[in-house]
């Protein structure tokens, strides 16, 4: 058989988008993005605890020390920014858990409780910060 008598595919000239910025994601993939990613975080800060902890330990001077250094304005904000790393994952690991037994599977209430996840991540980042501020 010659290569003209082997019928191709016409090319799709689809358009191809790159740039990851410019892509619209959905709540879902959002979420689950964000649940690696505050899991990540959370274990890369785990060893800076755990050297505090030890501080803390160390003799009341060193906790006195840890102390003042925690109640900085710029401590207070990473603070924040860890608690809602860990709400988000807590919620959304509920979520995932939820989805692992065939609960809310269907494209609408994933949706859903994609939405629910960030609102619960959200409020109780913003009592815990107007508790610490």
């Amino acid at each position: 058989m010659s290569n003209s008598a082997i019928k191709r595919k016409p090319r799709k000239n689809r358009p191809k988008n790159l740039n990851l910025f410019s892509i619209r994601f959905p709540v879902n993939a959002v979420v689950s993005i964000l649940h690696r990613a505050s899991g990540m975080a959370l274990f890369a800060i785990l060893p800076v605890v755990l050297l505090g902890f030890q501080a803390s330990l160390a003799s009341q001077q060193s906790f006195d020390a840890l102390v003042v250094s925690m109640q900085a304005p710029y401590a207070k904000v990473i603070f924040i920014l860890l608690a809602w790393a860990f709400f988000h994952h807590f919620f959304a690991g509920f979520r995932h858990l939820g989805m692992d037994a065939h609960m809310m599977t269907d494209l609408p209430q994933a949706r859903f409780t994609s939405r629910i996840v960030m609102a619960l991540g959200v409020i109780a980042t913003l009592i815990f910060a107007y508790v610490i501020w």
